[in-house]
C-alpha cells in the first residue's frame, strides 16, 4: 500500500485517503495501527495531506473511536474521517463529538491541528447546520473552513441547491429542474 501511495503522489496527488485496518483496532493492537498509519504518512511525503478513515460504525465503542482517533493523529494524519460513506453506519453526532474532542485535546496537548471530516448520512442542509454548530462549539471558529473541516456527503449538495433555490424564489425547484447526485 505504501508503494501505491508513493506512486499516486508521484502522479500528482495532493491528498491521500487511507482506511484503518479495522481488525487491528478491534483487537486493540494500537502499536500496529500506529506503525501502519505512520508508514502511509511517510509515503505521502511533505506537502501531501493524508485523511485517515476510521470506519467508526464498525469500531463498536466510543472508546475505540477515541483511541483510533488519537493513534491516527499521533502517527501523522492530517484529517480524521468517520467513514467511507459506504458502511452501514456512517457519521453520527455522538461519534463526531467523540472525534472532535479527541482532536481538541490532541491540539491542546501538542499544538498540532488535525482536520475533521464526517462522511456519509449527512444529506440535508439542516443536518449540515447541526454539524457546523458542533464544530463551532467543540473546535471553534478556526475550524469553520475547508482546510480544517469538510463534509463527505455527496447527496448534501442537492439539498443545499434546493434550499438556495427556495431562498431565491420562495419555492422549491421541481425535481426535473435540478440534477440529482
Amino acid at each position: 500500500m505504501a508503494n501505491q501511495i508513493s506512486q499516486c503522489v508521484a502522479d500528482g496527488a495532493r491528498e491521500i485517503d487511507i482506511v484503518l485496518s479495522r481488525d487491528l483496532c478491534l483487537r486493540g493492537n494500537w502499536g500496529a495501527v500506529y506503525d501502519e498509519v505512520k508508514l502511509f504518512k511517510e509515503a505521502c511525503g511533505p506537502g501531501v495531506d493524508m485523511k485517515t478513515i476510521l470506519a467508526t460504525g464498525e469500531l463498536g465503542t466510543y472508546k475505540r473511536v477515541s483511541q483510533a482517533s488519537l493513534v491516527c493523529m499521533m502517527a501523522g494524519a492530517d484529517f480524521i474521517k468517520t467513514s467511507t460513506g459506504k458502511e452501514s453506519v456512517n457519521a453520527t453526532l455522538p461519534v463526531s463529538l467523540c472525534m472532535m474532542r479527541a482532536i481538541r485535546d490532541y491540539g491542546e496537548s501538542t499544538g498540532f491541528r488535525v482536520g475533521y471530516k464526517p462522511a456519509g448520512g449527512i444529506s440535508t442542509a439542516k443536518d449540515a447546520c447541526v454539524y457546523l454548530s458542533l464544530v463551532k462549539e467543540e473546535l471553534g471558529d478556526t475550524y469553520l473552513n475547508n482546510d480544517m473541516f469538510r463534509f463527505g456527503a455527496s447527496s448534501l449538495l442537492n439539498d443545499c441547491e434546493r434550499q438556495l433555490y427556495h431562498g431565491a424564489f420562495g419555492e422549491y425547484a421541481a425535481d426535473y429542474t435540478m440534477p440529482s447526485a
